[in-house]
């Protein structure tokens, strides 16, 4: 083999991932951009009611006012902190659960019936009861972001630890390692992919648990900005709340994603 043709043909191979990532990053600018364009121009044309669809300009001018006095930054921590809470809390309890699971068989045939019809219940209807249950307050909002991903994260993780090569464990069980030694060694690290497809998965529940709940019980954060701003018809306001969501949802998205290369990186 040539090892001047093998590195020609490696620069060429990170050339194209390149290339292709760049060609993605485009496309995905130019559809932003599309958007709030056309949001514009269907606005200030008429094709849309700007009274209730508003445009780009009036919450761009909004927002900068909202930040510049700063009435807006407690809104998006208090959200902010409720989300990443929810979101933290969900998945660790998921997790906790499929593991519990994946070590005791009779356990989880006795649960699977139940897991299924909690995960096929509406999460969200059940908001007024964990508000009485739990009081109108932080933790009830919390709650909601935390219950809305944890089923989906049990049955997401447990579904990938049964999938793990029986291989893996006979092996080592060949040479003593006990059940806990087999699940550290190899079941948990060969799942490690499914848990940050399930974390990506659970960023957008728990913002939807936490906005839910701030529509139920809230006298701060983006959810209650909405609200008011539907109330008082202020749909810029609404309007402005909604792109916050969005890029505050998807810098978690990308922190999610550096946290994926990291641990591939690390443990690969």
């Amino acid at each position: 083999m040539n090892p001047k043709s093998d590195l020609y043909l490696f620069e060429n191979y990170k050339n194209k991932l390149k290339r292709e990532k760049k060609i993605i990053i485009s496309w995905q600018v130019i559809i932003l951009i599309s958007f709030f364009a056309i949001w514009e121009i269907a606005s200030r044309l008429y094709w849309v009611d700007p009274l209730l669809f508003s445009s780009p300009s009036k919450v761009v001018d909004l927002l900068i006012s909202k930040f510049s006095d700063g009435s807006i930054l407690p809104h998006v921590q208090v959200t902010l902190f409720e989300t990443v809470l929810g979101f933290i809390l969900g998945t660790i309890l998921g997790i906790i659960i499929a593991t519990l699971l994946w070590f005791s068989d009779r356990l989880s045939k006795i649960m699977d019936p139940y897991l299924v019809i909690m995960n096929a219940m509406p999460k969200v209807a059940l908001g007024p009861i964990i508000i009485v249950a739990l009081g109108p307050g932080y933790v009830s909002i919390i709650a909601m972001g935390a219950i809305i991903s944890v089923v989906i994260t049990t049955l997401v993780v447990y579904s990938g630890f049964r999938e793990v090569d029986p291989n893996y464990e006979k092996v080592l069980k060949s040479f003593g390692a006990s059940q806990i030694q087999c699940f550290k060694e190899a079941i948990f690290p060969a799942t490690l992919p499914t848990m940050i497809s399930t974390l990506k998965v659970n960023v957008g529940l728990s913002w939807v648990g936490v906005i839910v709940g701030e529509f139920l019980v809230s006298k701060q954060g983006l959810g209650y900005l909405i609200v008011y701003g539907f109330q008082v018809f202020d749909f810029t306001l609404v309007m402005s709340s909604l792109i916050v969501i969005a890029i505050v949802a998807g810098i978690m998205y990308k922190i999610v994603e550096k946290i994926e290369s990291w641990l591939i990186k690390h443990t690969g």
